[in-house]
């Protein structure tokens, strides 16, 4: 049996969490540079705030009906999901993080007399110790898992907050109620191809008859998809990846700019900050690439994306050669477009291997002192805190020049912003 667990409105519970005077107040959640509205609570959908609205364009329709807004707090949001996770590994051993907000939980091996209880029982649980409201959908298959989440979700004071579909019948209701929209892995684009079809409910995709039309459209994970909707589980927890497959820093700018040394002191953090994550999961990296951004709103241009590449005789994870080799890359795309203001950049690096198997080189090599000098860095950067030993090419006052004009108090991460209670 597996079990989703998805966190209500988690960027909004997260708020509450430490601001309960919140709770029951409508809110709204900004993405990077407080650009677009990213998340809701329910009370603020209910007081028809879009989603991927620009906060420009509906400020005063926000201010007007009283919703609160908040910028971005990704290292509280990171810590809370953290701390919800290791809470569900309590109740089996087998999670797979899906999301910053949910998780898929396997059961295979243990004796469970009540799901239904059990899933209360998880959802009691994060709520006493952390404030975060979950729900809890339990079926044969993952998908089938997050068909009952949804129903749990939809309908909180019938289910508690938990659902189980464990037999044929309740899984036929189940599906001829999802709408075909809502299906895992169904877009846009497949649901209007679908809708075509007159496939329209999640019942409807199962049927013997659209088998063909699946195949064509999705292929093997579209036949997956149907088995797992079924009842027969073909897809089971993705293994946990000790080492990501490439690290990539990208960041719109607060306004756009087209002077090099501008855009030099982004990258060469940019580049800093692949480095020190590179580090962090002991790995190095063999590519660099660097990407340029225009606004394509204000170019009659075709080409709104720059980018160029460069790999290195050896492999490295040294803030120095690096943001070096991001530094060259950028001079030879601001070449020819000293005039063009971009509004966002990002460094990316790739061809990643562990550091303790990488190959060197006959002829060419790293200087050696870089890794002492890393090690020092990376050291006095986790005493001191916020990066604050950085390159020279890198603005010494700032980590990440952002706009965050709503941003709250990171309150588990940072010790001198942690909450303050005055007892009298």
């Amino acid at each position: 049996m597996y079990a989703l667990v998805d966190c209500n409105n988690f960027y909004a519970s997260c708020e509450r969490v430490f601001q309960p005077h919140l709770i029951g107040k409508p809110i709204v959640i900004l993405s990077n540079n407080d650009g677009c509205i990213i998340s809701r609570s329910y009370e603020a959908k209910d007081l028809g705030i879009a989603m991927g609205a620009p906060e420009f364009k509906v400020r005063q329709e926000l201010k007007e009906k009283n919703v609160y807004v908040f910028s971005s707090n990704y290292a509280l949001y990171g810590d809370l999901s953290s701390r919800v996770m290791k809470i569900l590994e309590r109740f089996t051993p087998n999670v797979e993080v899906y999301s910053i907000d949910e998780a898929f939980l396997n059961f295979d091996g243990m004796t469970i007399a009540d799901y239904q209880d059990y899933g209360i029982q998880m959802k009691n649980r994060v709520q006493k110790w952390l404030s975060i409201p979950i729900c809890v959908g339990f079926a044969p298959t993952k998908a089938l898992s997050k068909v009952a989440n949804k129903i749990a979700k939809k309908y909180q004071e019938r289910t508690q907050g938990s659902y189980v579909i464990d037999s044929d019948e309740k899984r036929i209701k189940a599906l001829k109620w999802t709408k075909i929209e809502d299906v895992w892995g169904i877009g846009r684009r497949l649901t209007k191809k679908m809708q075509a079809k007159n496939i329209l409910t999640a019942y409807d995709f199962i049927k013997p008859e659209n088998e063909a039309f699946i195949k064509k459209e999705m292929g093997v994970i579209g036949i997956r998809l149907k088995m797992e909707l079924e009842g027969k589980s073909v897809l089971d927890l993705e293994p946990i990846q000790e080492q990501k497959k490439s690290i990539a820093i990208t960041r719109s700018f607060p306004k756009q700019i087209s002077e090099f040394d501008d855009l030099r002191e982004r990258v060469a953090t940019f580049a800093s900050v692949c480095a020190e994550k590179l580090r962090k999961q002991n790995s190095c990296c063999h590519t660099i690439i660097v990407m340029l951004v225009i606004d394509k709103h204000k170019y009659s241009s075709q080409k709104y994306y720059f980018n160029k590449a460069i790999t290195l005789p050896y492999a490295t994870n040294s803030t120095l050669t690096i943001s070096a080799a991001a530094i060259s890359l950028l001079k030879e795309l601001h070449v020819g477009n000293e005039n063009i203001k971009f509004k966002k950049a990002g460094v990316i690096v790739t061809e990643l291997t562990e550091e303790n198997k990488k190959q060197f080189q006959l002829f060419e090599e790293e200087n050696p002192k870089h890794l002492a000098l890393m090690k020092t860095v990376d050291y006095l950067n986790s005493k001191i805190g916020d990066r604050k030993v950085k390159l020279g090419t890198q603005n010494l006052s700032l980590t990440w020049n952002m706009n965050q004009n709503h941003l709250s108090r990171k309150y588990t991460t940072k010790f001198n912003e942690i909450l303050e209670i005055r007892c009298q």
